[in-house]
């Protein structure tokens, strides 16, 4: 077997072949595309992306920062923003680059990227960019990655109807491939009709691998014929509500979108009948899981045909293109409509076929039936299973087929077993790494209160440990000024992370300061976004810088805690009046802040475990050579190392004389908390090293020239699953 020359960047400079990637490489790779399809066509264009690193979609944020030099050839600019509301006002800038006459380019493609909560946040940013445009050789895709399932953001969020109400235009991609080819259409979409494009990223997109078709001309886009009012409908400068800017995105942009959809075929129908009788309407991964479905009863992709059943795959959420509903459904007994979320499709298309006449207008079912039944489960993310029991009840009439029906009967009965199983005790909840900071700076002091937030540390909310409450990125402590008057509770405690400060929280504290309520804010300096990947905060920030903030907004009392007060000594940047402590001292000083009158600070500084983790295999950190272990003979398995460490890396050991504690030395992160227990049986191992494995040498001759593998025969459109094991959480997937 010869070795091709081959490079880790092909996936992104390829341009015919297949290549393999991630979901956010695809992304990456869309970019790139775009630069490289504009120069083909002889057009001098640059690409802008920003988003806010706190609110990544999956990794690509890193992906982006790892190739600055690729990112340069093709003129691409990628400035990580301080919020995402920022970073939405910053890609509107990039499509007024030449409306004052000085521009160096033919247009600038813009690409923001944020979570939904990011997108909520960022509502007015992006109504008013939307309602301003885009350039013509510019265009701008926001990209909004949606958690069904709640997995990663704490709302079951979805964006389609946020995109809606700010009437921009929504693509909804399938799998990687369409990532790739509706991120080039959706482009293409938002410069022909002049308005902001959005783009949902589902979780299975995001977080997946798979092979793309790399062929730069695999999409051919079709500018369809329309009729553009004068001025068209492009950014332009001196634009206000009073030019009729809200008239002409409503009645020209969105009406050129659909025009645009229809012509590149956006909405399409993927399977139909001669028979037409029952029709299916799904978008993006619905349809994928619709699909997924019927072969879970049996239906292959060849008997729908057969069965009458017909099915139209929405790429565009918004708008609705209603004659193409009307079209599709014309004629059908009944269509299905499955949908995750909100009946945005259900209701259009009961639109579309509302004026039909009763011989040709289906019944049109969907989150429900037609006797007001739950049909289609809105709740978490969609499933094979939830489709299936859809399908039990709408088609079962059509599916004579013997091995249909007893597939049906079969998951039936499966369903109603499942469910009469009971619920397991135990819940897999998240928790702090080993050598957390958190493990200790969260607690709140005996009897008082604490709220949460946005951030690792929210996880203190599930341990005992005082954290009552949480609230939304930038809101922390502010719930508080509207409780204090009509409470008991004289102060809280309120924890905030030095990126979540740097992104909004800054202006909690000044409203609190303003509010004159009694608060201690925890600002934890972990020196990372850690909770998103381990990112810098985009800006600069220091604990010193952090006092002379917080003393300029108005706050008197400001400590700092630290597990290297060494490392202040000589430091004389920071704010009049703060004083640094060694993290021993913290519960004395949080009992001290809880009379404080007024806005007190407390600042943990301690960098987050898994970044000193990440930082000494790569040599930039300091490695204490120390290793801490417990002599099993000695211990009496009290646990009292646990509870003040609150360390995962502290272990319960099974000895013949009975249950013992152990140090696991491959997690262990150094923080050495464990050793402050009242116990004499640890041992601290000074200059020692783990023992490494041995190589093997030479690489045996026997392996110098190796076999062509065999390959499992597939047949086109099967699969060959492989099952490979992990560790849930930060196993497999990364």
């Amino acid at each position: 077997m010869d070795l091709d020359n081959i490079s880790l960047d092909d996936k992104f400079l390829n341009d015919e072949g297949l290549v393999y990637l991630t979901g956010s490489q695809a992304l990456v790779r869309l970019g790139l595309l775009q630069a490289r399809r504009d120069k083909a066509e002889g057009l001098d264009t640059r690409g802008f992306i920003s988003g806010y690193r706190g609110s990544p979609l999956h990794t690509l944020d890193l992906e982006l920062g790892r190739m600055p030099q690729i990112l340069d050839e093709h003129g691409i600019k990628f400035v990580p923003a301080v919020n995402e509301d920022l970073a939405v006002t910053a890609v509107k800038g990039s499509q007024m680059a030449g409306a004052y006459g000085d521009g160096l380019h033919d247009g600038v493609f813009g690409i923001w990227y944020g979570k939904n909560p990011g997108l909520d946040r960022s509502v007015d940013a992006m109504r008013h960019a939307n309602l301003a445009g885009t350039s013509k050789h510019g265009g701008v895709l926001a990209l909004c990655g949606d958690d069904h399932g709640g997995r990663s953001t704490d709302t079951l969020a979805h964006c389609e109807p946020t995109f809606e109400d700010m009437h921009m235009p929504v693509l909804y991609p399938a799998n990687l491939q369409e990532v790739i080819d509706f991120g080039l259409l959706g482009i293409a979409m938002s410069r022909f009709c002049g308005a902001w494009v959005g783009f949902k990223i589902t979780t299975e997109n995001c977080e997946c691998s798979g092979v793309v078709d790399a062929d730069i001309n695999r999409i051919e886009i079709v500018e369809p014929e329309f009729d553009f009012p004068p001025g068209g409908v492009h950014s332009r400068k001196l634009d206000w509500w009073f030019m009729g800017w809200g008239q002409r995105l409503t009645r020209v942009k969105l009406p050129a979108a659909v025009a645009f959809a229809r012509a590149n075929k956006i909405n399409r129908i993927t399977h139909t009948s001669d028979n037409r009788r029952y029709g299916i309407v799904a978008a993006g991964m619905a349809w994928l899981t619709l699909l997924e479905a019927f072969r879970s009863i049996g239906i292959s992709e060849d008997m729908l045909g057969d069965l009458g059943i017909s099915i139209y795959k929405i790429g565009m959420v918004f708008p609705h293109d209603l004659e193409g509903y009307r079209n599709f459904a014309k004629g059908l007994d009944e269509v299905l409509v499955v949908e995750e979320k909100r009946q945005q499709m259900e209701d259009a298309l009961r639109e579309a076929c509302y004026d039909l006449p009763e011989d040709v207008r289906p019944r049109i079912v969907g989150r429900y039936d037609e006797n007001g039944d739950l049909l289609v489960d809105d709740t978490g993310e969609m499933s094979p299973e939830i489709i299936v029991n859809a399908l039990v009840k709408r088609i079962a009439s059509l599916a004579d087929q013997a091995s249909v029906s007893s597939r049906m009967e079969a998951l039936s009965h499966q369903r109603t077993l499942m469910s009469s199983l009971p619920a397991l005790g135990v819940t897999r909840m998240p928790f702090f790494c080993s050598g957390c900071p958190h493990n200790r700076s969260t607690r709140a002091p005996q009897g008082s209160r604490a709220h949460g937030g946005i951030g690792c540390h929210g996880m203190a909310g599930f341990m005992d440990r005082g954290v009552m409450d949480f609230c939304q990125m930038g809101g922390e402590g502010i719930p508080w000024v509207g409780e204090s008057e009509f409470v008991k509770t004289d102060h809280i405690f309120q924890s905030l992370g030095e990126g979540t400060y740097f992104h909004s929280g800054s202006l909690a504290i000044r409203q609190a300061v303003a509010a004159k309520v009694n608060i201690t804010y925890k600002i934890y300096f972990n020196d990372a976004v850690a909770m998103t990947g381990g990112q810098v905060v985009d800006g600069p920030i220091s604990v010193p810088i952090l006092t002379q903030q917080i003393k300029a907004e108005g706050v008197e009392k400001i400590l700092v805690v630290t597990d290297e007060p060494e490392k202040y000594k000589g430091v004389n940047d920071l704010a009049s009046g703060v004083t640094v402590h060694h993290r021993m001292d913290f519960p004395a000083l949080q009992d001290s802040l809880k009379t404080y009158p007024g806005v007190s600070v407390l600042i943990y500084d301690q960098t987050c475990a898994t970044e000193k983790r990440r930082r000494r295999k790569r040599g930039t950190y300091p490695d204490p050579a120390r290793r801490a272990f417990i002599n099993d003979r000695v211990c009496e398995g009290c646990g009292d190392c646990g509870d003040v460490s609150n360390c995962l890396s502290v272990l319960p050991v099974q000895t013949e004389f009975g249950r013992k504690r152990m140090i696991d030395q491959s997690t262990c992160n150094k923080d050495f908390s464990c050793v402050e227990g009242f116990c004499p049986s640890f041992v601290n191992v000074i200059g020692g090293k783990v023992r490494q494995g041995q190589s093997l040498g030479e690489t045996p001759a026997e392996f110098g020239k190796l076999p062509e593998p065999a390959l499992p025969k597939v047949s086109p459109g099967s699969t060959y699953n492989v099952l490979i094991t992990g560790v849930g959480g930060t196993g497999v997937v990364t």
